[in-house]
């Protein structure tokens, strides 16, 4: 029986616009009405996974940031694990010898040296991966990064790894040159401590070793009394598979990739089909 359900958000809980269909609330709310602890496991800041949650009037719990942070459905943090100032600088170093654009995630927000790349990059991504949506639509729900303050900028990343009151959670890089992001990839993955994983074709994520989507579910699930094989958890990236490998219950999207889907117990619908509420409907 499953007693605990864990949902990445970005191409898995939400659509293509950054929404949680009304399919996929009902179907959170029917599990949460029957005592399932319904979790959100997020490569997202707390402050943007709680901003995308906020219309549906949803609360749960959160792992945010790749589990380099654990929130109560509160939002106390139940525990952190920052990479430290020494490495955060020697992976920025490498992201900056390949020309990689950069965004710094904190305990105080994240923070980027180019605002307008922040919004342009999300909208190439999701504009390449959903040709049919209104492109203008797309740029304003972007924009909402910057423009309701998830997204910080500063001149300089120094100001962050000086600063003590400042801990560093993620590294998010993006590139459109696969070569490029390939060989900083290999750069960073020798630098110990450090996990390297990735939420899209796009992207390279860096956080610490121990911040981990699955590291940060099993112990949440022991610290609620649940087993890992009484949980289930929902993605569709390479960041994702920390989970996967870990619960009694593994579910790809529809809009996996085929290695992802590979690695699953389960296939369900695409983050347009309101997969997650088809999975969630299934056990229930």
């Amino acid at each position: 029986m499953i007693k605990c359900i864990a949902s990445d958000m970005d191409g898995t809980l939400l659509n293509a616009l950054q929404q949680v269909s009304q399919e996929n609330k009902e179907a959170i709310l029917k599990a949460q009405a029957k005592g399932i602890e319904f979790v959100v496991a997020t490569g997202r800041s707390y402050q943007e996974a709680t901003f995308a949650l906020a219309e549906t009037g949803l609360k749960c719990p959160l792992i945010c940031v790749n589990g380099a942070e654990v929130r109560s459905k509160d939002g106390e943090i139940i525990s952190a694990n920052p990479i430290s100032k020494e490495l955060a600088r020697k992976a920025a170093s490498k992201l900056t010898e390949h020309d990689i654009y950069y965004e710094v995630y904190t305990n105080k927000g994240t923070f980027t040296v180019d605002a307008e790349k922040a919004v342009s990059i999300l909208v190439d991504i999701v504009m390449s991966a959903n040709t049919d949506l209104n492109k203008e639509e797309v740029v304003y729900k972007a924009g909402a990064r910057v423009r309701n303050g998830l997204v910080h900028q500063l001149d300089d990343y120094e100001m962050l790894f000086a600063d003590e009151d400042h801990q560093i959670y993620k590294i998010l890089a993006f590139s459109f040159d696969a070569d490029r992001l390939d060989a900083a990839n290999k750069a960073l993955v020798t630098i110990d401590e450090l996990e390297i994983s990735s939420s899209g074709h796009e992207n390279i994520e860096i956080t610490h070793k121990n911040a981990q989507k699955g590291i940060a579910l099993e112990s949440f699930v022991n610290a609620n009394g649940i087993a890992l094989s009484e949980t289930m958890a929902m993605g569709d990236n390479l960041n994702d598979v920390s989970m996967f490998e870990r619960v009694g219950r593994s579910v790809a999207m529809g809009n996996a990739s085929y290695y992802i889907k590979s690695l699953c117990d389960v296939v369900t619908d695409t983050n347009e089909e309101s997969g997650v509420a088809k999975a969630i409907l299934e056990i229930l």
